[in-house]
């Protein structure tokens, strides 16, 4: 019992020592220094953001077998918990859990619409588990080799994007470019080296993609429009080179991009990415079996930067375009945390056209653009302040006689910054038919969203 109770009575110690400092009242994190310094530390963090939102839905669709013209949802878009850490002046371990797109028809694919039994407590998983070795640093320059479940990407800077600091209420998804397909959430299982030298910042890949059959779904049959391909599988090749022109960007975390520093870092920053795999993708010409190579490219700016350091104002832009070569004909629809679970319209050649889905993905370019101002600090006194935004996504595919415009536009409600934040966002997204050629598709009007999120983030 002595000894029991010695125990307690050291790690209450240890506690205390660990809480009790003169900055306590200005921490924002969940941390336990492992040195005096605190450069050797272990930190949680926990982020979940709630949705609310009031859809207007894709023409045909079917809730749970009943047709709806619009539906009202409440949704854990996502739900993270991450747990890293810097054990000695090299080495570096990274692990994030949590879940995804969570409402109540998130365990009821499309596809089982036969009420087939279905279990909605298998959302939470691993997204990533990875460990880093520092083999050089002088200064603020680093060359780190890595390995493991992560996100780390050289697509583009939405490819690898940090969640929870985001501007736009949600991510560019389209630059996630093989999600749920042949990766598990966009992480792949990858060996990669990061870097900063001077001015210049780098990401290096070499990834192994998941096959497509475990992706949970029913792989797209072979046919004439390119899909994820079952056989001949091959290794990924990623690079993403970033030059700083002004401040450097925070490198704790491997992959992760912080969406805005709400002022705190002034960042101007050109960047280039690409990713590459050989015979990713298949279709069918008369009685051959054809593979393509996918190449994703892209070039983009971001700045985020203050206005007003006294007063706290901000601006925060980023614009890109983006080669997506997934194969000739290559097109998949996908809608975010889907309120939908079917239609009565299908489109041929293309799947999950019910609900909030668009098409998101495709063979052909993308132009991308977003802004957003951050008005001065206590602008609603204790309250915080406000960061309206804006953005534009052109996917200009192949298989699509009309560009896919997607709009968005809103506004944060900064309580605490990043900490505690509403986001009310309106998007409007255009809406598709069968058109001559039979393997294309028309536009057919438009259809929006309204959605309000409330994120909690330590």
């Amino acid at each position: 019992m002595k000894k029991i109770f010695s125990l307690i009575m050291l790690g209450t110690t240890v506690a205390v020592a660990q809480v009790k400092s003169p900055d306590d009242n200005k921490r924002n994190d969940i941390r336990y220094n492992l040195n005096e310094s605190g450069s050797h530390y272990v930190k949680f963090t926990f982020t979940n953001q709630v949705w609310l939102r009031l859809n207007d839905n894709n023409p045909g669709t079917t809730v749970l077998s009943d047709p709806k013209t619009s539906t009202f949802d409440i949704g854990l878009r996502r739900t993270r918990m991450q747990l890293f850490g810097q054990l000695t002046d090299r080495i570096f371990f990274y692990t994030q859990f949590g879940m995804n797109n969570f409402n109540k028809v998130s365990a009821f694919p499309a596809y089982n619409t036969a009420g087939t039994p279905s279990q909605r407590k298998i959302a939470a998983f691993f997204h990533d588990a990875v460990g880093e070795y520092e083999v050089q640093r002088k200064g603020n320059n680093f060359i780190r080799f890595g390995g493991g479940l992560t996100i780390v990407s050289g697509f583009s800077r939405f490819s690898q994007p940090s969640i929870g600091t985001i501007m736009t209420m949600d991510v560019p998804v389209f630059a996630q470019a093989t999600v749920d397909q042949t990766d598990q959430f966009s992480r792949k299982l990858t060996v990669y080296s990061r870097g900063q030298i001077g001015k210049l910042n780098y990401r290096l890949a070499i990834a192994d993609p998941f096959p497509v059959e475990t992706s949970g779904s029913v792989p797209a049959a072979l046919n004439q429009n390119s899909v994820f391909a079952q056989r001949k599988n091959s290794k990924q090749f990623q690079g993403l080179l970033i030059y700083n022109i002004f401040d450097t960007e925070d490198n704790t975390t491997p992959g992760y991009m912080t969406g805005t520093y709400l002022g705190k870092r002034k960042i101007l920053n050109l960047e280039a990415g690409i990713t590459s795999q050989k015979n990713a993708t298949w279709r069918k010409d008369a009685v051959d079996t054809l593979y393509s190579s996918m190449t994703l490219w892209s070039v983009a700016a971001y700045l985020d930067i203050p206005l007003n350091a006294e007063k706290g104002t901000a601006l925060s832009a980023y614009a890109g375009y983006f080669g997506t070569d997934y194969g000739k004909g290559y097109l998949r629809y996908n809608g975010i945390m889907n309120p939908a679970t079917g239609t009565t319209q299908p489109i041929a050649g293309v799947g999950g056209t019910h609900g909030n889905a668009y098409p998101m993905f495709g063979t052909g370019n993308v132009i991308y653009a977003q802004a957003g101002y951050k008005f001065k600090d206590g602008l609603l006194g204790s309250q915080g302040t406000l960061m309206p935004y804006a953005s534009l996504q052109r996917g200009d595919y192949d298989r699509l006689q009309d560009a896919a415009d997607i709009y968005n536009a809103g506004v944060n409600w900064l309580i605490k910054g990043h900490n505690g934040k509403l986001s009310l966002n309106y998007e409007s997204r255009p809406v598709y038919k069968n058109s001559a050629p039979v393997n294309e598709l028309a536009k057919d009007g438009r259809k929006g969203s309204w959605t309000l999120q409330y994120q909690i983030s330590i």
